[in-house]
């Protein structure tokens, strides 16, 4: 039985996927955000083991609130990081009748090998994926989160192959994800795929500085103030979000 390194749960979500939905946010990530508001959430960390029966029976006490579109989200962190313990749990909430919802920044994507079986897997049991798309130029999106997007975007690209429904999330950050040039090249790029549902523009904010803080970790973006709500609109106009 796979055991998943928890970083923390909540009960009640309305934003991360159809319904009302149960939050899982699994340790450990391999990218390094400028923006991110979990820096904690970083280290592969054994502080809290939970099994997929044990993170199902908590969420199951929850169920009368979900309705026909609720049920469970996992996010992080990167969930694909640990993607046997994520395959155990989505494969038991299936049996379970339980909706299966993933947030991820698709990071550790690749087709090829022993994990992309996993992930063909994975894909069976999952019945939506918030796809986080941090910046669409790869030398832009190496400046900002350490690493390419070129996986990430072919992961987009698979999954509007197989036409499993993505919601698309999209962080709008002064000066450097909120450019018009950049946001119609995200749009042109999105106009592409034929499975989206949804696509958010999500404003940069502040509140995890004090978390950088705690762990002694400079802040990256020190100085830069949330979008202003006319860049936000526009930014919404240009990709066809709500």
């Amino acid at each position: 039985m796979t055991k998943g390194y928890i970083h923390s749960i909540e009960s009640f979500g309305s934003v991360d996927g159809p319904g009302i939905r149960f939050l899982i946010f699994l340790q450990g990530c391999p990218m390094r955000c400028q923006f991110c508001h979990n820096p904690d959430s970083w280290a592969v960390s054994k502080q809290q083991e939970m099994t997929a029966e044990e993170l199902l029976d908590k969420a199951e006490r929850f169920r009368s609130y979900w309705g026909d579109k609720g049920g469970i989200t996992v996010s992080g962190g990167e969930a694909l990081l640990q993607i046997d313990f994520l395959l155990e749990l989505f494969t038991k909430a299936h049996e379970r009748g339980i909706n299966t919802c993933l947030d991820t920044s698709a990071q550790p994507f690749r087709r090829h090998g022993e994990w992309f079986d996993k992930f063909e897997a994975l894909m069976q049991v999952t019945d939506t994926i918030l796809l986080d798309i941090k910046h669409i130029r790869d030398d832009e999106h190496r400046k900002i989160t350490c690493c390419s997007n070129q996986n990430i975007l072919d992961c987009a690209r698979y999954l509007s192959d197989i036409r499993k429904p993505v919601w698309i999330r999209h962080v709008l950050v002064p000066s450097i994800t909120d450019k018009d040039e950049y946001l119609h090249e995200l749009a042109d790029f999105l106009s592409t795929l034929q499975n989206i549902e949804r696509i958010d523009v999500l404003p940069y904010h502040t509140l995890g500085i004090f978390k950088y803080e705690k762990l002694g970790i400079p802040y990256p973006l020190d100085g830069v103030e949330p979008p202003t709500k006319e860049r936000i609109e526009n930014a919404k106009t240009i990709l066809g979000a709500k």
